[in-house]
């Protein structure tokens, strides 16, 4: 069980979390979805995994994200953001498929993602990335890599290494048809995933895509029973709800300006990461989580320059 008021120990390895997963490039619209159709597009670095290494780094610990990427322009303009940002880029592969996109009109709400897949689902396992989940205290997944072959296979691979040398592993279930094969149950192998996993940030959306619509409580309890031992079930602007199958605590939005929600998840487990690589209880790392994600919401694009930790807790009064 992971208990609230207690921090997790970890082993004495040097990198704190490791990213598995899609590293692509999100077209952002300039206007919002209740505007007329937008017509300009801006290029973003963007992929959640790729996001969350890159918002950890920014954070103050170290992160490494393993993924694929074309031998094109898009694929130099991804890794060029990585080696800006002081984050190795020996665990991204080069393919011949062109570099995933994805198309993003802006929301306040949530936005609703039309997507280009090409690289990214032909991360192959190496001795380099197993020495690298060797050395990591935090694994992550997204369900990108989980909807495609040959990756999945990949990612069967991590999640056994990981297993193995006590990894803390940590699942997004942002399950969505549109990234799985046509008649193919994703839904099953997802909660498959969830099994494996010590902890998961479904969104509402996500949990009623799995499971159908229920109240806060018992999606929660659907999650746990399938093994997760902490489950975070974001709400939007209503906050959250979390879940270690014993203790049920609310929290509350703290954000205060919404620009744009991409990103805004990516922001969340970052936060809450580094807060528990750096020592804090599992209950002030969701507070620190969702600071930075409050932070985050101001600011148009998935990534965006994170100040400290420790400057964001003494922005919220943490």
């Amino acid at each position: 069980m992971i208990h609230f008021d207690e921090k997790i120990e970890f082993s004495n390895v040097a990198n704190d979390v490791l990213t598995v997963g899609e590293l692509l490039v999100d077209m952002i619209s300039d206007g919002y979805d209740s505007e007329k159709e937008s017509k300009d597009y801006h290029a973003f670095f963007g992929g959640s995994p790729a996001n969350i290494a890159m918002n950890i780094k920014r954070l103050g610990a170290q992160s490494t994200i393993a993924s694929a990427v074309g031998k094109d322009r898009f694929g130099n303009f991804l890794l060029n953001h990585l080696i800006e940002a002081g984050i190795g880029t020996h665990l991204i592969q080069q393919v011949e498929q062109s570099t995933s996109l994805v198309v993003v009109t802006k929301s306040t709400s949530t936005p609703i993602p039309i997507f280009y897949r090409g690289a990214d689902y032909h991360l192959k396992y190496s001795d380099i990335l197993e020495q690298k989940i060797i050395d990591s205290k935090i694994v992550h997944f997204s369900c990108w890599p989980a909807s495609s072959m040959p990756v999945r296979t990949t990612l069967e691979q991590v999640i056994q290494t990981a297993r193995q040398h006590n990894c803390l592993i940590c699942f997004d279930p942002n399950y969505h048809p549109a990234i799985w094969q046509h008649n193919e149950d994703g839904i099953s192998y997802v909660k498959h995933l969830i099994s494996q996993s010590d902890i998961v940030k479904p969104s509402e959306d996500d949990a009623n895509r799995l499971f159908g619509e229920a109240s806060y409580e018992e999606q929660l309890e659907n999650f746990l029973q399938l093994g997760a031992k902490l489950v975070v079930m974001t709400l939007g602007k209503d906050g959250a709800i979390v879940s270690n199958g014993v203790e049920t605590i609310r929290f509350d939005t703290m954000a205060t300006e919404v620009v744009d929600t991409t990103g805004a998840g990516d922001a969340f487990w970052s936060g809450f990461y580094t807060a528990l690589v750096k020592g804090c209880t599992v209950k002030q790392g969701l507070k620190l989580g969702f600071a930075v994600s409050a932070y985050k919401l101001r600011y148009v694009g998935a990534v965006v320059d994170l100040p400290n930790l420790e400057v964001v807790q003494q922005m919220f009064e943490l």
